[in-house]
């Protein structure tokens, strides 16, 4: 078959045509053309590249339709972390804001860029020589999984920049949203479909939910069906650096192709800043995405770098967050709810409200001490809202409905007993928390399971809560290391047609059975293959690398971030174990509260026996991954800096020694090799250096180590 030799050509100017037609239709919001004519110049590159395979590339826009199911999500550690936004819900506290960067920063005059918070999924994108090479979620903000291959299926995401001038790597953030009427249209078809199967379709509750779940999806083909979009709001790693202003930066990336917010702005001062959050309380309503507030920033980049970070936020940006939607309900029953580590907690069931888009019928309470303030009886007329328009939570108690109610009310008592095991209940020593003390209670068992089994941890896909609820209720598993023992006979009767089908293999072993030919039915070979599945997930698990283990474990206070780190600097399960309490403290980014619970749980009868029945089923107990340090000046070197430093941020100091080959840590001990001190050093610090013989050296002496 032969082809005209234009082709090529023209398949060239097909795509340039198609990424003009997508940057008029989401950067620029004035398209020049309408969907036919778009879907004709679509069709006929399709056409021409099914005929010639060999000219597809990566950056085609045919790629957007997404490809066959992916296996699984990939982590991706950030170049640089993902940080939050410290909130504000008071006016009052912008000016308090605005008060103290001012304070800071002296008579250097700056501005302010406002822009919607949209309420999406936080995602960073990473160009590199203009093409779109990697996507992630944020994660713990710094690890997080790669989403490429869906974030290639969003249109509004340029697979390739255009224009010129930008810089080898660019990476920016942003947050990937459903806008309002592709996430009402997708709706409308998915209740047209109708149910499948015995599952009874329901509609998607919200856009942000539903956009946490899409892209999250294991096939891009359907994430493609959804219509997500795209705003760029800040900058990740990027191999030049930028100056001036962030918001010519964002015109910047506007130019190449990347969707910015039309509504960011740039204010003079605090007032015009507040003078906009109140325009936006009236017309968020009117936008095509969720918001739930206004992010302010210093907009000149150079003091933002002076500025710098705390651990969490950065010192130059704040939240203004708009309170919260509130709806009176009847509260109807208290239930107490046993968390994995025997927390009792209070939850609230109440008459549904729909609340920023999700109907609730429960809420937690927290604690006890709270019930009691709020003085909330079962019978009360209650005000429910959703913090931070995620977490439902009761607000007040409405006692003028109280006291015009005919019907009597019941107050709430803390269970004197834990509801599930039925030991008597203890409170924490100092504290509000109720707890249930016996760790073989059968509510703990559950809960620890379904912590240890989720996607951060372990990831044991199929094994949810009330697969773990059977498992435990038919005494099938009392520990972690349990699930390792299962077999196919113990997983498929965990469904209906599977339980039928272990009683025809037991009744296939009678005396004089005669087996009647027959052929399973679809839904049959489905339900049977679950239990395939389930018990394949489980073994498969076994090699999960050790920060995910630890964090699997639910040691207190040790969430992924803190699992990693001690990962990275233990490798092995046996060494972290034996570590005391001021070795753990040594270690960056783990304070005292860790080190102690830490060191506690390798130390306590069932922490051990916990470890121990893993390790007997083969899970692993080691790095799979280590991190690996560089040689440098400062190779083993652990360095703690004291005070303020002249010429680094505390940020660009801690780099510099990682750098160098060492590891900087937040406190003195007897392993730290020098203390830089700067101005306002702690004296706390300087005191334990000199007792335990430590050597202090000056930033001059410490950028000298630096170079070697």
């Amino acid at each position: 078959m032969t082809h005209d030799p234009n082709d090529h050509e023209r398949i060239k100017q097909l795509r340039a045509a198609i990424a003009r037609h997508d940057t008029l239709y989401y950067i620029d919001a004035a398209p020049e053309i309408d969907d036919r004519a778009y879907d004709r110049l679509m069709n006929e590159l399709k056409a021409l590249e099914a005929a010639h395979p060999e000219f597809i590339t990566e950056d085609s826009p045919t790629r957007r339709v997404g490809g066959g199911p992916v296996e699984g999500f990939a982590r991706v550690t950030h170049a640089l972390p993902m940080l939050s936004i410290d909130n504000t819900y008071d006016a009052n506290e912008v000016r308090n804001f605005d008060a103290t960067l001012r304070k800071s920063l002296g008579e250097t005059t700056f501005h302010y860029t406002v822009e919607p918070k949209v309420d999406g999924v936080a995602a960073s994108l990473r160009y590199e020589h203009g093409m779109l090479v990697r996507a992630a979620t944020r994660g713990d903000g710094q690890v997080g999984d790669d989403i490429t291959s869906n974030a290639r299926t969003i249109r509004p995401i340029p697979l390739r920049l255009v224009g010129d001038g930008w810089p080898d790597v660019l990476e920016v953030r942003g947050e990937i949203y459903w806008p309002r009427k592709t996430f009402a249209a997708y709706n409308v078809l998915l209740l047209a479909k109708g149910p499948s199967g015995k599952k009874q379709v329901e509609e998607l509750a919200n856009p942000r939910n539903g956009c946490a779940g899409t892209i999250k999806l294991k096939e891009p083909s359907k994430v493609a069906e959804c219509g997500l979009a795209f705003f760029v709001h800040g900058l990740g790693e990027c191999s030049e650096r930028f100056v001036g202003q962030a918001s010519e930066v964002m015109r910047r990336l506007q130019d190449w192709g990347l969707p910015v917010n039309p509504h960011l702005s740039v204010c003079e001062d605090v007032e015009a800043v507040l003078t906009i959050i109140d325009v936006w309380a009236r017309e968020k309503a009117e936008a095509d995405y969720d918001t739930d507030g206004m992010v302010v920033k210093i907009d000149e980049l150079a003091l933002r770098d002076e500025l710098g970070q705390t651990n969490k936020f950065p010192r130059w940006c704040i939240a203004y967050k708009y309170p919260a939607e509130q709806k009176n309900t009847v509260l109807r029953a208290c239930l107490h709810s046993v968390a994995r580590q025997g927390t009792i907690t209070p939850i609230a069931q109440f008459d549904a409200v729909h609340l920023a888009g999700t109907t609730v019928v429960q809420a937690s309470m927290h604690n006890y001490d709270q019930v009691q303030r709020l003085d909330v009886h079962v019978g009360d007329t209650i005000s429910v809202e959703k913090a931070g328009e995620i977490i439902p939570r009761v607000v007040q108690v409405v006692f003028e409905k109280r006291l015009a109610a005919a019907t009597p009310i019941t107050p709430i008592t803390p269970p004197a007993h834990c509801p599930s095991c039925h030991q008597p209940t203890q409170r924490d020593e100092g504290g509000v928390y109720l707890r249930c003390p016996n760790v073989e209670c059968p509510a703990q068992i559950r809960a620890r399971l379904e912590f240890f089994a989720g996607r951060d941890q372990m990831d044991i896909d199929g094994l949810g809560e009330s697969v773990i609820d059977k498992l435990v209720s038919r005494r099938l598993v009392h520990h972690f290391a349990d699930l390792y023992k299962l077999e196919l006979t113990d997983l498929a009767p965990l469904t209906k047609e599977g339980e039928a089908w272990m009683k025809k293999q037991q009744e296939a072993t009678l005396p004089g059975f005669v087996p009647t030919p027959t052929k399973p039915s679809k839904a049959k070979k489905q339900e049977l293959q679950f239990a395939h599945n389930l018990k394949k997930a489980i073994a498969d698990s076994r090699d999960r690398d050790l920060p995910r283990v630890l964090a699997a474990l639910g040691i207190r206070h040790v969430g992924g971030r803190a699992a990693q780190v001690l990962a990275e600097r233990f490798g092995d399960m046996d060494a972290l174990a034996t570590a005391d309490v001021e070795t753990l403290q040594d270690v960056h980014e783990i304070g005292p509260v860790i080190a102690q619970s830490v060191y506690d749980f390798f130390r306590s009868p069932s922490g051990a026996e916990t470890i121990r029945r893993l390790k007997d089923v083969g899970v692993t107990m080691r790095l799979l991954t280590p991190m690996r340090r560089g040689e440098g000046p400062l190779a083993g070197k652990t360095v703690v800096i004291t005070g303020t430093l002249e010429r680094f941020l505390r940020k660009a100091a801690e780099d510099a020694i990682a750098a160098a080959g060492g590891r900087a840590t937040s406190s003195v001990s007897k392993k730290t090799s020098f203390v830089v001190v700067g101005t306002e050093p702690t004296s706390g610090k300087l005191e334990k250096a000199r007792t335990l013989g430590v050597e202090t050296i000056d930033e001059a002496e410490f950028e000298r180590r630096l170079l070697g």
